[in-house]
């Protein structure tokens, strides 16, 4: 069997859906598990929801605007009065959690329960339009067998548990159906709704894939297959045919945004290949991650905007020593931040880490009593993997260096935006 992963780009829009549906007639097959994302910018607009309700702010325009989208998307699509009833039933749901959102202190419980609506949108949207085309259909909830702890914004996923419901109930339903089922979002064991952190979709259809040992994985992406950069920053980009899954998990790590970082990894324990293809041109051969890939690869640029650069000092000129690490790492892990760069010295140590403010501060203010800490906002990270000399000049040339290291392999630089 195989997963087909659809993007937000990809169902965006009343075309984008029908051309998902000729990518199934172009590429049929018996066995099929389709995960998708929410429509477009949904999940964006969601979150603006439910940042205006939890401060008791009036949504009722913003709501008007999801909804109004998603009447347009299914207004042509679906001709069924049992299809369309099933889609005005989510927003009825979507209205009943907002009413609650006052109810509760447990934000990011209510940021899961809320943003999870643009999954179960276009996968119930979809659903409708492949049945009524005559796809034999199945709708799957994730919730009922992606199963996580109770992490909020990014559950950490129970395999066993999850493994277990995957081959007991999605397997026999294999044999005739293709399964549509949303990514993102999952459960915990006492069945509150969870995310699994922005972009989770691609997470999603590796778990699948895992538990189902998948003959493979497919994301259909608005891009032909993974570049060396962004090519709305850089021209004369290069696609790769294929990488390694430790060229791309590396990649991930530091902030390349076409997989999911943590895509790559079951996946490889399970020696799954994962196609990065065009929905827009599918017929060509994208870019395929395995086991082997070249030994020599262009340089990769990755950017990453919005970053902040924070530094611990030991007070009184101590030596930043093995104690004061961990006391620091602690925190890092305990407020769920990852460290984008890190570089030390004798006495002190420098993060820089993306800017959610948030946790950023709440971290300051935790360490303030035993580090003096100084720290910069509004940068910029750039990454450079497979770096050359003609790549460092390229990306340091105009800029204002705060920080530079380098590895092996990799070239960072912060700087100034």
């Amino acid at each position: 069997m195989k997963v087909y992963k659809f993007g937000g780009a990809s169902i965006k829009s009343q075309e984008t859906v029908k051309n998902m549906a000729d990518i199934l007639k172009k590429f049929p097959e018996k066995k099929l598990v389709i995960v998708v994302s929410a429509m477009g910018k949904t999940t964006n607009n969601l979150e603006n929801l439910f940042k205006l309700a939890i401060n008791n702010q009036n949504y009722d325009k913003k709501l008007q605007e999801i909804e109004e989208y998603h009447n347009k998307m299914y207004g042509n699509l679906l001709s069924s009065d049992k299809n369309r009833t099933m889609v005005e039933q989510v927003f009825q749901n979507l209205k009943s959690s907002l009413s609650n959102v006052n109810q509760s202190n447990h934000q990011d419980m209510l940021y899961d329960e809320l943003v999870s609506y643009g999954e179960l949108l276009s996968s119930t949207i979809i659903y409708g339009y492949l049945s009524e085309l005559g796809f034999p259909v199945v709708w799957i909830d994730a919730r009922n067998f992606i199963k996580t702890d109770n992490t909020h914004r990014e559950g950490k996923i129970n395999w066993a548990l999850t493994c277990n419901l995957i081959k007991n109930h999605l397997m026999p339903l294999l044999s005739n159906h293709i399964l549509i089922t949303q990514g993102f979002i999952g459960s915990t064991e006492a069945d509150t709704t969870i995310t699994l952190g922005r972009e989770g979709s691609d997470f999603t259809a590796a778990i699948i894939a895992f538990c189902l040992n998948a003959e493979s994985v497919t994301i259909w992406k608005d891009v032909q297959g993974i570049l060396n950069a962004d090519p709305k920053r850089f021209p004369n980009t290069k696609l790769f045919h294929q990488l390694s899954y430790q060229e791309a998990a590396e990649m991930t790590y530091y902030g390349a945004s076409v997989i999911h970082p943590k895509t790559i990894k079951p996946l490889a324990n399970k020696n799954i290949p994962l196609n990065v293809k065009s929905f827009e041109s599918p017929d060509l051969p994208g870019t395929v991650i395995d086991i082997g890939g070249p030994h020599k690869l262009h340089p990769t640029f990755v950017i990453k905007d919005e970053q902040c650069l924070v530094s611990f000092f030991a007070r009184d000129l101590a030596f930043i020593n093995e104690k004061n690490l961990s006391i620091i790492f602690h925190v890092l892990d305990m407020l769920n931040i990852k460290i984008n760069m890190m570089q030390n010295s004798a006495v002190s140590l420098t993060i820089c880490v993306d800017n959610h403010a948030g946790k950023v501060q709440q971290m300051i203010d935790t360490l303030k009593n035993d580090f003096t800490i100084k720290f910069n906002e509004n940068l910029r990270l750039i990454t450079i993997k497979n770096y050359t000399p003609k790549s460092i000049k390229e990306v340091t040339k105009g800029n204002t260096i705060l920080v530079e290291q380098r590895t092996r392999n990799t070239f960072q630089i912060v700087v100034d935006i």
